[in-house]
């Protein structure tokens, strides 16, 4: 450790504490973590999912471990340094980001986590805190602590995710879940970039159950009998509801932002597309240049600069396959989407999913050349059991609390808590 010097303090968690650090020798800035735990054994400290993870992991879009120190049984993990993360870009953002910019984060987050499910990896805890970024033009996945790999398995621990971000799937309590966890919180950070404001901010369990209800609707049991499973075994009954439009929710999403949203926060896990799936919606299939929102003032101007190496220009989409994981493998020959897609998706002939290839439509053009496809329905039909719930559910979603840098959360339903407070009280 003698070969960094400790600049400040970065933050405090329940497993470790990060620092902001300079090498002595090249002056380069890095994030070093400090885990709290005590490591006997270079074993001992190999053998760590995050070690596990980050060893195999290599993507333009996953954050960097330089390297791992051990010290006197205290165990150091030196990272690239990212000066913020999306929740900070969110909550001090001025004016809403045009969808060009947005488009270019999600496409990062959906490339970085292609990569990592590829390798066998998912995520679990996706959330704005843990996605670095400098500025809105290069984004990173970081904090792989909870890591799992996909051929490992379940029962899996259901105590994952901050809360706001966790699938309906693991707040019923399911130990089998995968993959599809890290396209649902995708879709709930991909919702709060355009309205600044969290999608599902529910106070506990139940509460968050409820306001997914109150958007998506109630889930029919026939397309999603495991969910009503896992809700019988804790005694749990879906409130009656027939949803909200995601128009409404979001209106200032375009029609092929709003398809994909629509797909990613599918009930049933095997209903929602794999990463590689979502890079290709037509939401991707554009070329317009990366246009940033000019800034408010000198001082924004300069915190917002980045080296030219580091800007991604804002790409268009190729096809990335990866395998499924076992228990959300969509059916083998018509894929899902290919009505949003505009054809067919099949797996080739063999015992494993092979990599996914593209059967064109009658029309016989690609995904990424061909102007978008009318988009489906920003939201499925009423379930014919539902009915509004009083005060109409719209009204109920829609006076939920915004980002105000500095304000508190002005609703009954939380505590009032500073936004930062607020969401560092948690379950993580």
């Amino acid at each position: 450790m003698n070969r960094y010097v400790v600049l400040q303090q970065l933050g405090d968690g329940t497993y470790g504490s990060v620092v902001l650090a300079q090498r002595r020798d090249s002056g380069e800035k890095v994030a070093i973590k400090r885990m709290k735990r005590k490591y006997y054994s270079w074993d001992e400290a190999m053998n760590l999912r995050e070690v596990k993870s980050l060893k195999k992991l290599n993507h333009a879009n996953i954050v960097k471990l330089r390297e791992v120190i051990r010290e006197n049984d205290t165990l150091y993990f030196v990272f690239e340094y990212m000066r913020g993360n999306l929740y900070q870009l969110i909550r001090d953002a001025e004016r809403a980001f045009p969808e060009p910019v947005l488009r270019n984060i999600v496409y990062q987050v959906l490339q970085g986590l292609a990569h990592m499910h590829r390798h066998g990896f998912f995520h679990r805890d996706l959330k704005p805190e843990n996605l670095l970024c400098a500025g809105p033009e290069l984004v990173k996945i970081a904090d792989l602590g909870l890591a799992r790999e996909v051929r490992s398995r379940p029962p899996y621990t259901d105590y994952v995710s901050t809360r706001w971000y966790r699938a309906p799937e693991v707040l019923l309590h399911d130990t089998r879940y995968g993959a599809p966890i890290d396209l649902w919180a995708l879709g709930c950070i991909m919702s709060e970039l355009y309205t600044c404001r969290p999608l599902f901010p529910g106070n506990s369990e139940i509460d968050q159950l409820h306001k997914i209800c109150a958007v998506l609707g109630t889930p029919e049991r026939d397309d999603w009998p495991e969910g009503y499973a896992l809700a019988d075994a804790l005694r749990f009954r879906f409130p009656a509801s027939a949803g909200v439009p995601l128009a409404r929710v979001v209106p200032s999403a375009s029609p092929p932002a709003l398809a994909l949203l629509a797909a990613l926060m599918r009930y049933p896990p095997r209903d929602r597309p794999t990463a590689p799936q979502a890079l290709r919606f037509p939401y991707f299939a554009v070329g317009a240049a990366l246009v940033l929102p000019p800034p408010a003032s000198r001082a924004r101007r300069s915190a917002a600069r980045v080296e030219p190496e580091n800007v991604v220009e804002h790409p268009r989409s190729p096809v990335v396959a990866l395998p499924l994981h076992a228990a959300a493998q969509p059916p083998p020959l018509r894929d899902r989407f290919a009505d949003i897609l505009g054809g067919e998706v099949v797996h080739e002939a063999g015992g494993s999913p092979a990599p996914l290839r593209r059967v064109e439509a009658a029309r016989g053009r690609s995904v990424l050349g061909a102007p978008p496809p009318a988009p489906p329905a920003a939201a499925p039909p009423p379930p014919r059991h539902a009915r509004a719930l009083p005060g109409g559910a719209a009204h109920a979603y829609l006076s939920a609390a915004r980002y105000v840098t500095g304000s508190r959360i002005d609703t009954s339903l939380f505590r009032p808590l500073p936004l930062r407070a607020h969401r560092g009280t948690l379950e993580h």
